[in-house]
C-alpha cells in the first residue's frame, strides 16, 4: 500500500470510529488558505476539527507528534475560515487528533489547544 492509501484508509477508519462515537460528518478533507482538515464533525455540542495522523509502523514517533506547531497553525487558519463561512463563529469548537496504526484507532479528543483570545 503506498502511503496516499494508507492515509486514505486512515482517514476512512478515522471516520468510522467518530461516527460510532455519534460524530456527525460535516466535512471531509476541507480546504481553505492553503491548508486541508481531514474531517470536521459535530459532536457533544460542539464543531471537532480533526487531524487523521496514520502510520504503518512507530519508527517516526506516535502519528500525532506529527502535527507540528505549523501544523496547527495552518488547521486554525482553516477553521477560522469553515466558521465564518458557514455562519458558526460563535460555536464552541474543539480540535483532536485520530491516530490510525495497525495497533488501532485513538481518538485524542482536545489534542492541541490555541493560544489566543476568543473561543479557540
Amino acid at each position: 500500500m503506498n502511503l496516499k492509501d494508507l492515509g486514505n484508509w486512515g482517514e476512512w477508519q478515522a471516520e468510522r470510529h467518530l461516527k460510532r462515537n455519534g460524530a456527525k460528518v460535516l466535512a471531509r478533507n476541507y480546504r481553505a488558505l492553503g491548508a486541508e482538515i481531514d474531517r470536521i464533525v459535530q459532536m457533544e455540542g460542539r464543531i471537532v476539527f480533526v487531524e487523521v495522523k496514520t502510520r504503518s509502523g512507530s519508527r517516526y514517533g506516535t502519528p500525532a507528534e506529527a502535527v507540528t506547531r505549523t501544523k496547527q497553525q495552518h488547521i486554525l487558519r482553516a477553521a477560522r475560515f469553515f466558521l465564518k463561512e458557514t455562519g458558526r463563529s460563535d460555536a464552541r469548537i474543539r480540535f483532536d487528533v485520530v491516530e490510525v496504526s495497525k495497533e488501532g484507532v485513538r481518538h485524542i479528543p482536545g489534542a492541541f489547544v490555541v493560544q489566543e483570545s476568543g473561543r479557540y
